[in-house]
């Protein structure tokens, strides 16, 4: 298993390193104790792409996420994933699910908020539904702060969020993972419900 980890870290940093010679980003590495990290910004903003592990006393899971904090103006706040099997019995048991009028759109994602009206203004912008569409496993989200365990925010600073099960290893995955960071947060902009200034926070 040793021998299986040394040669998968070592194809997980090959990738995002030629990822960060295609986006302009930096590869941190962390050393024995702390994980390797790309950074990289889109304007005043710094997207963070690293890998975190979830210990379940039995099992211990892996997750790929992408974080980049922003001064959000309204506490406009949503989640989009992928449907499921399971999405219905989410509904009868009263998950909330907004439809914002684009038909493929809505039959393939659960998209939920606290802003009907900005739903559908931040969806309306093609190029965020066609690289969302694109992704085989998506949950992002806006969130006010990382948990128990992570980082607490300053006042009116959330985070745009983005995880998944698993290491993500194709570089052309992770460029447009990054590309859709950059359009959500240019069109929370547009909206109304983020200011184009550096938030001041480092993950």
């Amino acid at each position: 298993m040793g021998v299986l980890r040394k040669l998968f870290g070592h194809r997980r940093e090959e990738v995002w390193r030629e990822l960060c010679r295609q986006i302009g980003g930096d590869f941190v590495g962390g050393g024995f104790w702390r994980g390797d990290k790309v950074r990289a910004h889109v304007d005043e903003w710094t997207v963070t792409l690293d890998t975190y592990t979830v210990s379940t006393g039995k099992v211990t899971v892996v997750y790929t996420r992408l974080r980049a904090p922003y001064v959000n103006r309204d506490g406009f706040r949503f989640v989009v994933y992928r449907r499921t099997a399971f999405s219905g019995l989410g509904k009868l048991l009263g998950m909330q699910d907004i439809e914002v009028g684009y038909s493929d759109f809505d039959r393939d994602l659960i998209i939920k908020g606290n802003d009907e009206v900005k739903l559908r203004a931040l969806f309306a912008n093609e190029r965020i539904r066609t690289l969302l569409a694109a992704q085989p496993d998506i949950h992002m989200s806006v969130k006010d702060d990382e948990g128990w365990f992570g980082a607490t925010f300053p006042e009116g600073v959330d985070e745009l969020n983005f995880q998944v099960h698993g290491v993500i290893t194709d570089v052309a995955r992770l460029k447009a993972l990054y590309d859709l960071f950059g359009e959500v947060l240019h069109q929370l902009c547009h909206i109304g419900s983020a200011y184009e200034n550096d938030p001041g926070l480092v993950l």
